[in-house]
């Protein structure tokens, strides 16, 4: 079973928005020092580590400075500063809808990861978040897709982030989508399309496979002008693409998709979004009991 991200019990806080970064060692490692460790596992980088490690730059769970001498310990996890990569800038605001001592709901432009991965950083709605409202603890409570925009919740302290998680993963919010594809005037519509979607680890694209259904999507027409169309999207469940993946599946691949039905580079630039939108959300907060609606800003309209 794998460990779970221990980026929560760091003991360095987050900087400048942006979370130390944490490698953890088996229990049972060959090597004999914390150098030794990291040149066999991250050999094209150790320059940088053998630097921080000079610097004591690296730490252990307790925050106590490791060097390259230091005995590597069962299962150690040590923890440092990452070197930042220069980022284009999402030429778009993040606006905060809502705000209480618990949560921070805001309208995430298209384009804008929700949380640091891979080459996205510090172009997050994250790490913006936390920058702009001075929130280091600030944490998604559920993930919107970078080409997606939308209404997205994030927790502001680590002691009620679990409560928010566990009601997004038990699928207590309901969410509604909106989004643009071409008009099917023989496309029955309202209809639920269920099917089971996997996704193999490293692949860009998620399919329909055979087999029990895991993804559920209840969707509607909106409006249309004879040629594009605009889709109403309720899902039941949150499988990766899903509605993405429903839509082309229906012969109507929402406007924009770079991978669905085919892998395409994404253009240039910040012309062309994903035509979709995550309209609406409303739950029950675990914290207070009050039934929260929120709605996005932001429009998708039709040419």
């Amino acid at each position: 079973m794998p460990h779970p991200s221990p980026t929560g019990s760091s003991p360095l806080p987050p900087r400048d928005g942006v979370d130390a970064a944490w490698v953890r060692f088996p229990d049972f490692s060959p090597w004999a020092t914390v150098g030794a460790a990291i040149h066999a596992k991250y050999p094209e980088h150790w320059n940088r580590f053998a630097d921080r490690l000079r610097r004591g730059a690296v730490v252990d769970m307790h925050g106590t400075p490791v060097d390259a001498e230091t005995p590597l310990r069962r299962g150690m996890t040590l923890f440092y500063y990452r070197d930042l990569p220069a980022e284009e800038p999402v030429p778009f605001t993040i606006t905060v809808l809502y705000q209480d001592e618990n949560i921070v709901v805001a309208d995430k432009p298209h384009f804008l990861a929700t949380m640091p991965r891979g080459r996205h950083v510090t172009e997050t709605a994250t790490v913006r978040l936390r920058r702009q409202l001075n929130l280091p603890e600030l944490t998604p409570a559920h993930r919107l897709d970078r080409l997606t925009a939308g209404v997205l919740v994030l927790t502001a302290r680590a002691q009620v982030r679990g409560a928010y998680q566990e009601l997004f993963a038990r699928r207590e919010a309901e969410k509604e989508y909106l989004a643009l594809a071409a008009f099917r005037p023989a496309l029955t519509l309202p209809l639920t399309r269920r099917s089971r979607i996997s996704k193999a680890p490293g692949a860009r694209q998620a399919h329909e496979i055979a087999g029990t259904p895991n993804a559920i999507t209840h969707i509607s027409l909106d409006a249309h002008d004879g040629r594009t169309a605009r889709y109403r999207l309720r899902p039941e469940t949150g499988r990766t693409h899903q509605i993405r993946i429903h839509m082309c599946a229906l012969g109507i691949p929402i406007v924009g998709d770079p991978l669905y039905p085919e892998v395409n580079p994404e253009p240039a630039g910040f012309t062309e979004p994903l035509q979709l939108l995550a309209r609406r959300l409303a739950f029950t907060d675990p914290i207070t009991g009050r039934h929260h609606v929120f709605v996005s800003e932001r429009e998708l309209t039709l040419s």
